[in-house]
């Protein structure tokens, strides 16, 4: 394992919260929009943004994958979403899943809201709720808004409207205390919206990143990409001496030495922070690179 190679993992590992911060800054830059009670709509809207940040924030910069896509395949004329499609490739190819652990703005408000104090507990009792959020992308992402369609042909964005916890907090909210209009607008789905955002900012206090592991569409898509992604993670299996502290700190319940590269790893670097003889770091290129031997050979 390159020294430089280690140094580095270890800064960006240090200083994730910093790059979260920035990453949710800069994703939704218009903050004087907040007290206009209008969304911004120039050309920045046109580009995608990496992480789940709502199209309707008064602040966003760019727009939701997510909503983007729904909003072309439940089109009355149903065009495929190349665009959001192959942009999701692309970070999914790069990054994997480091886009839920250093770019996405509602991962980072979870892992806030999971640090006020109280009696925590642990996911690894409800791994199989894990692959809800694969149900999620299929049907309320892509299938629903196509199969369920109005009198003129077009299907409602299922996720967004019914399920997305993001919309009320960035969208409805902001504008609603801003926007006499919008308040008095406001009827049975904003209700509806606002206990699941309730419920998952509960839920964030009590479990770690409850609506990333179990509910996110966006990461179930990117999950799906991490094994293949140019980022990973690389243990150098002479260095490990299997103590299980990488393991142990895993709040994404991923065994590291097995499995680094697993399709829950959020890339977050706290195993990296916790081994003690600088086994593990983040690779990146093309091949199979997980684990190493004291030559530098992959095995």
């Amino acid at each position: 394992m390159d020294k430089r190679e280690n140094t580095a993992s270890h800064v960006l590992a240090r200083f994730r919260g910093f790059i979260q911060a920035a990453a949710t800054l800069v994703t939704n830059i218009h903050l004087p929009n907040f007290a206009k009670g209008g969304i911004y709509q120039g050309a920045g809207k046109t580009v995608c943004v990496p992480g789940l940040n709502c199209y309707s924030c008064p602040a966003a910069s760019g727009a939701c994958p997510i909503g983007s896509f729904q909003s072309v395949v439940g089109s009355s004329k149903f065009n495929f979403s190349y665009y959001v499609t192959g942009t999701l490739i692309l970070l999914g190819v790069l990054l994997g899943r480091f886009v839920c652990g250093f770019l996405c703005p509602f991962g980072w408000l979870q892992e806030l809201l999971h640090k006020i104090p109280g009696k925590k507990f642990s996911t690894k009792k409800l791994k199989p709720l894990t692959y809800i959020k694969y149900v999620v992308l299929l049907f309320a992402v892509v299938l629903l808004p196509v199969l369920v369609v109005n009198d003129v042909g077009m299907g409602d964005p299922f996720f967004c409207k019914y399920i997305c916890p993001q919309g009320v907090l960035e969208g409805a909210i902001p504008l609603a205390i801003a926007n006499a209009g919008i308040r008095s607008a406001l009827g049975q789905l904003f209700t509806w919206k606002l206990a699941v955002l309730i419920a998952v900012v509960v839920l964030s206090v009590l479990f770690y990143r409850p609506f990333c592991k179990w509910i996110c569409p966006l990461g179930a898509f990117y999950a799906l990409m991490n094994k293949v992604s140019l980022l990973g993670i690389r243990v150098d299996v002479c260095k490990c001496v299997s103590c299980g502290k990488c393991s142990k700190v895993c709040q994404m319940e991923v065994d590291v030495v097995r499995a680094p590269n697993h399709a829950e790893c959020i890339r977050c670097g706290m195993c990296i922070k916790a081994c003690p003889t600088n086994a593990i770091c983040y690779r990146y290129g093309l091949g199979d690179k997980t684990q190493t031997t004291d030559k530098g050979e992959t095995i």
